[in-house]
């Protein structure tokens, strides 16, 4: 548990991670354990994150952090995220994208670095982070998130009151439990690029 968080806030500022995996019965076992629906929230903008495996749907939570998704659906709308990849997968744990480095291949050693250029300030809340929760990366700072975010793929209730939580997924928990069962590195990188092109629906 302490080595996953430490592995989590030791990556270079704003580092996040995605995990991708693909094997037998990956969809299935989707359709067996979906996410548990998490938070009860008023209705909210609906973002649909796009890959070459298939679509995951959030739910986005502005009443628990306005600042984030107000951030998330600005980039998003902007294409800062379109081309970019989850550049760090641990299975058992989340899958990890938004840098803006990795739409370039040839910045591997600077994926995990990269953001908006800004930060925004930290959200926390009591919202516990169980499988399907969207929460931003950050750099030791608590008011270092960016652009970075992960999806958790299991129960990490560790995390709680540290990172903020600003979406559930509702559809597609299948395709993040592909994606985190990638092959990768020693640096969680998967061997194989998954971009993403993010879209907002409000």
């Amino acid at each position: 548990m302490q080595r996953r968080l430490s592995r989590l806030m030791g990556c270079a500022v704003l580092a996040v991670c995605l995990p991708f995996a693909f094997g037998p019965g990956a969809s299935d076992a989707a359709e067996k354990t979906p996410a548990p629906k998490v938070v009860e929230a008023a209705k909210g903008p609906r973002a649909i994150i796009k890959t070459k495996f298939g679509e995951i749907e959030l739910k986005l939570l502005p009443d628990l952090a306005p600042k984030h998704v107000e951030n998330f659906v600005k980039l998003a709308k902007e294409g800062f995220y379109n081309g970019t990849i989850f550049h760090r997968v641990i299975p058992g744990f989340m899958i990890q994208g938004g840098d803006p480095n990795t739409k370039d291949s040839l910045k591997k050693d600077s994926y995990g670095q990269g953001g908006p250029g800004y930060t925004v300030k930290a959200e926390f809340s009591d919202t516990p982070h169980k499988r399907g929760i969207v929460s931003m990366a950050r750099a030791n700072d608590p008011d270092t998130a960016g652009s970075q975010f992960f999806i958790v793929v299991e129960d990490s209730r560790f995390l709680d009151r540290k990172y903020t939580v600003f979406g559930e997924v509702t559809k597609g928990i299948g395709i993040a439990d592909k994606i985190v069962g990638l092959p990768r590195n020693e640096r969680d990188l998967p061997n194989e690029r998954v971009e993403m092109t993010v879209t907002i629906l409000e």
